[in-house]
């Protein structure tokens, strides 16, 4: 039993267009520290099988996946926003990475593998049920855990986001549940991308008190990460007792980052991820799978994947 990977180059053939933030060099990055890292060694890639879209319908409009298949088709420039960029086969790699995410949400819980990151393109947890926003086509952890209720009979899946851009879409398909927990750590929104997020943002009727927002200021590290998990994450997590764990690994609140003000190092997003880890062992069985999401600065993409991977494999 380790730890599972979702790797694929073919990622890359997603192509948001010249100076693009999210560009496929963000894969190419985690591939080539991949392969000069020791944590390669202590990992099994696993295989991407396809999906069909009654997966991605449980989450998105049918209205929605059309209009991307086709504006992908026709060689538009963008879907819905010009931040979220698209190419010939963007649909197709957006298909792709739901795939992957899938795949590792089933070796998991199958216990071919303890834990699973999913090195996958584009993110997702900016798209909404109806629209992509901010680079994201489908919402890949979105998918992954209705997935684990519908297919997997889970009965509480926590979201833990730390992106230090709020997960909006994340947060719009869930804010109405209490089976699925949804805590966001984020730049504060009035400072940051995408505006929302705020502490007061707590979830909607049934799933009111089943979404927690924790805005960080800009500047913060990561002892002030490790506070905001000592005092709100883990009790949260530990009340709700989740089934699984899912984690939107952005790592662009890493201090060199150009999208965001945020100071956390490679060590912080280590505690974090170890944190994490401790909560799917004493409740889920060990089950965690964690999606890449942001960060754009290369090089310190790939040292804090690094050390989220090595956490994992531990």
């Amino acid at each position: 039993m380790t730890t599972g990977l979702i790797f694929d180059e073919t990622y890359c053939l997603h192509d948001t267009g010249h100076g693009h933030p999210e560009r496929p060099d963000r894969i190419r990055a985690i591939g080539k520290m991949l392969g000069t890292s020791s944590v390669l060694e202590q990992i099994v890639t696993l295989p991407i099988k396809a999906t069909d879209l009654g997966r991605i319908r449980q989450v998105h409009g049918a209205g929605y996946i059309d209009r991307l298949k086709s504006a992908c088709q026709t060689r538009q420039p963008f879907i819905d926003v010009p931040d979220s960029a698209i190419c010939e086969r963007s649909y197709e790699i957006a298909l792709m990475a739901v795939d992957g995410v899938l795949a590792a949400v089933d070796a998991v819980m199958e216990k071919q593998v303890n834990n699973a990151f999913c090195a996958v393109r584009p993110p997702g947890h900016h798209a909404e049920r109806d629209r992509s926003m901010g680079f994201c086509m489908f919402n890949n952890i979105a998918i992954a855990a209705e997935h684990l209720c519908q297919q997997h009979g889970l009965k509480r899946v926590a979201i833990v986001d730390f992106d230090v851009h709020h997960g909006n879409g994340t947060q719009h398909i869930f804010e109405h549940r209490s089976d699925i927990l949804f805590i966001s750590l984020h730049q504060d929104p009035l400072t940051c991308y995408p505006g929302t997020g705020f502490a007061d943002e707590t979830g909607i009727g049934k799933g009111e008190g089943y979404t927690l927002n924790l805005p960080m200021a800009p500047g913060d590290g990561d002892a002030d990460y490790r506070n905001a998990f000592t005092q709100s994450v883990l009790p949260t997590l530990n009340r709700f007792e989740p089934q699984a764990l899912l984690i939107s690994a952005g790592f662009d609140a890493a201090a060199p980052d150009p999208l965001a003000q945020m100071n956390l190092t490679p060590e912080g997003f280590a505690l974090m991820t170890q944190e994490l880890q401790h909560v799917a062992d004493q409740h889920c069985d060990k089950k965690l799978i964690s999606l890449l999401e942001g960060g754009y600065d290369l090089p310190a993409l790939s040292r804090c994947v690094e050390a989220h991977l090595r956490v994992l494999i531990e």
